[in-house]
């Protein structure tokens, strides 16, 4: 989980990095794209065939869509705001999650502990989106931080249509045949038309990161982390996935020299004692 955290946590300085060499969206279409002839060539292996893709096809377009628009809104927000914010507001993913399960799957309601944490995430989520002069270009960064929101809330309507479709019941190798595909096929055309895949300077740098990111986030990290749900209980593993936005503000202090204003700080904090509350 640690090496799933900080492999998640540098996704978004991976992004940030190179993104005047390879636009962020068009990275997140090509490593979609690569990942998916791996993800191919593993459900071949695990005998997934296109008859049993087509038994889950309305369901799997859903989940291909939300994964689509969380990925999007992620590329979008990082053209304005900073890696370390974007890391954080991603993590709404599950406070949106829980709100959706209380509503609409039996058993899933929140106790009253868990809206308090539901309260302190919130609060702590204003807190961190409160504009600071301590950083230029706030009201773009603002603009980046609303978008990494959206990104939060297209990864839990993805959990939500796992959850409450036949989705929750095939191998996890079945659910990214839907999702990487999706986004790769809708993604390179759009890249192009915008022309952000003739504008691609193909740097040493450039490449690491976008190998890095079809291998590690796009193929390993997610089969991993499914590896992970099969050996070991959902509340375990989600104290652990706290790491990876704090590793995420590490990585772009350290490494993009991003600043820290304290009212980020402390609403960041706040978010994710709030996510603990929720999950644990």
């Amino acid at each position: 989980m640690v090496v799933f955290c900080l492999a998640l946590g540098f996704q978004q300085v991976a992004i940030k990095a190179v993104a005047t060499d390879i636009a962020p969206l068009a990275q997140i279409a090509l490593r979609s794209a690569m990942a998916s002839l791996f993800i191919a060539v593993l459900a071949f292996r695990q005998g997934i065939r296109l008859p049993d893709l087509r038994a889950h096809l309305t369901p799997g377009l859903l989940v291909g869509a939300g994964f689509t628009a969380e990925f999007v809104f992620v590329a979008w927000g990082l053209n304005y705001t900073l890696a370390s914010h974007m890391s954080v507001f991603l993590y709404t993913a599950p406070i949106f999650a829980a709100l959706g399960l209380h509503w609409l799957v039996p058993g899933e309601q929140l106790s009253r502990r868990q809206w308090l944490g539901v309260g302190l995430a919130f609060g702590g989520m204003v807190l961190a989106m409160a504009p600071s002069t301590a950083i230029d270009d706030a009201g773009d960064i603002l603009l980046g931080d609303f978008l990494g929101l959206l990104a939060g809330l297209s990864w839990a309507a993805t959990t939500l249509i796992i959850r409450r479709s036949t989705l929750s019941e095939v191998p996890p190798v079945h659910t990214l045949c839907y999702q990487l595909p999706f986004a790769g096929l809708l993604l390179l055309p759009v890249t192009g038309f915008l022309g952000y895949l003739g504008d691609i300077q193909f740097t040493s740098a450039a490449v690491t990161s976008l190998a890095f990111q079809t291998l590690v986030i796009s193929l390993a990290a997610l089969l991993l982390w499914f590896a992970l749900l099969r050996r070991y209980f959902a509340s375990q593993l989600g104290i652990f996935s706290f790491l990876s936005p704090v590793f995420g503000v590490l990585f772009g202090a350290l490494l993009l020299d991003e600043p820290l204003t304290g009212g980020f700080i402390a609403g960041g904090a706040l978010l994710l004692a709030g996510l603990m509350v929720v999950t644990r």
